[in-house]
């Protein structure tokens, strides 16, 4: 739990009130930030929680602070999902190629 001590300190909380937060005791988070103990998974998400950022931070995995939030591969009705798959089967060559006819569609739009 390289971060968690970090995280602790950064917001200015006591042992105890993360232990109050995510339903633990003093005790064990000192046991947390110490590598005495590790916590479980569902531990580790509410701590995650408690400071806004990911588990592979908390524990040490990335640098990257910012809790990742979770992407659906489409957020596209069936249609725009079908041309998204489509252009994607496509050649690097051929996706410019499409590009640059949506570019002259969207010129051909704005002019109407």
């Amino acid at each position: 739990m390289k971060n968690f001590k970090f995280l602790r300190d950064e917001k200015g909380v006591s042992q105890r009130k993360v232990a109050d937060a995510i339903g633990s005791n003093q005790q064990s988070v000192h046991k947390y930030e110490n590598g005495v103990y590790e916590p479980d998974i569902q531990t580790l998400i509410l701590i995650a929680e408690y400071f806004d950022t990911s588990i592979d931070f908390l524990v040490g995995r990335t640098e990257m602070r910012h809790k990742i939030e979770p992407v659906n591969e489409y957020a596209l009705n069936p249609d725009e999902a079908n041309v998204v798959d489509k252009f994607r089967s496509f050649s690097p060559e051929h996706q410019r190629f499409v590009s640059k006819i949506f570019d002259a569609l969207e010129e051909i739009k704005i002019s109407d």
